[in-house]
């Protein structure tokens, strides 16, 4: 029997599908099911303003401020009474106070090797949009695959390397012809302050000052490993801009885009206790600073075993100024 036929004997049969097609079109109108609930729901990081989005991140970064302090009466109650590393009972370590509790509004991503050299960048495809950036890396040890994928992945950059220890960038530039046609080596090493006259060694230069030889006004990229110096170079570099203190009137914003840090919070560098550590993170915080990733080097602690978790890397987002990670215009 024909369709036709079908229908003119089952009339039934034509009210059915007349009713399927109608849901069926009105389905497909509606579009998929999901979508209702996803719109019912509030915007997502991706749906709002890249200053919307900052602010909404900058008001809970806020509150793990407050958190903070709490825990720091919850141990103390004052900083000076709170043990960096307690060697038993108390439940935290130094790192539990500085969690990275700032989201990165763009793609977070690994770069570099897996394990010891590789680091964690905010919007690597902002930044490798620019017709031109600035990379500075302090420490190479080596090894630098961290340093030539970015090469690799923004042809607008540059690399400038600092190492008194070594004499050159790692294999990953030193082997390829293209990369180290953009990277700039010295074997210098970054201090608070500058001594490198004759009979210096090694010669040690303030981050201003290099910024001031090589003509450099902003940095993309700051990767710093320098065994402890950070403390006293980055409080220099701060000071220079006006934001040595953490409560100090807001200044210029500060010449760098992201920081990529090894924490040494160990003996020898003056930050090893809580209190003069906290006292340092705040000015960091106080610049605009915001820590988006955390790990501790765990290598370190394997090799050397029994010995407490000083070592740290974290990523730190300049929240502040005009640049790619901020700004919505920025090219």
């Amino acid at each position: 029997m024909s369709f036709k036929a079908t229908l003119a004997r089952h009339p039934g049969y034509t009210v059915l599908i007349t009713c399927g097609v109608f849901a069926t079109l009105l389905f497909l109108a509606r579009g998929p099911a999901y979508t209702t609930t996803v719109n019912a729901l509030a915007p997502s990081k991706y749906a709002r303003s890249l200053a919307q989005t900052l602010n909404e991140e900058e008001l809970r970064y806020q509150k793990v401020l407050h958190d903070r302090e709490a825990l720091v009466r919850k141990w103390g109650p004052t900083a000076d009474l709170v043990q960096a590393f307690p060697p038993r009972d108390d439940f935290y370590t130094l790192w539990d106070f500085f969690i990275p509790a700032f989201q990165c509004p763009h793609h977070v991503e690994r770069v570099g090797t897996m394990g010891d050299g590789g680091k964690w960048v905010c919007g690597l495809e902002r930044i490798a949009r620019q017709k031109e950036c600035v990379i500075y890396s302090f420490g190479i040890n080596g090894e630098s695959s961290f340093e030539a994928e970015l090469l690799q992945r923004a042809p607008g950059c540059q690399v400038w390397g600092y190492d008194f220890s070594v004499k050159s960038f790692g294999p990953e530039i030193e082997r390829n012809t293209s990369l180290r046609e953009r990277a700039h080596f010295y074997p210098w090493a970054l201090g608070p302050s500058n001594n490198h006259g004759p009979g210096s060694n090694p010669p040690v230069y303030t981050l201003p000052t290099l910024m001031d030889i090589n003509g450099h006004n902003f940095i993309d990229i700051l990767k710093v490993d320098i065994e402890g110096a950070e403390f006293a170079s980055l409080d220099k570099f701060l000071e220079f801009f006006g934001m040595g203190h953490p409560h100090s009137p807001a200044g210029p914003a500060l010449p760098i885009g992201q920081m990529q840090i090894e924490i040494h919070a160990r003996g020898g560098t003056g930050h090893d206790e809580f209190a003069p550590f906290k006292k340092w993170w705040e000015r960091l915080e106080a610049a605009g600073l915001r820590p988006f990733w955390a790990e501790p080097n765990l290598v370190y602690v394997n090799l050397v075993r029994g010995v407490r978790p000083d070592l740290a890397e974290y990523s730190f987002m300049n929240a502040r100024g005009r640049h790619a990670l901020v700004s919505e215009d920025f090219h």
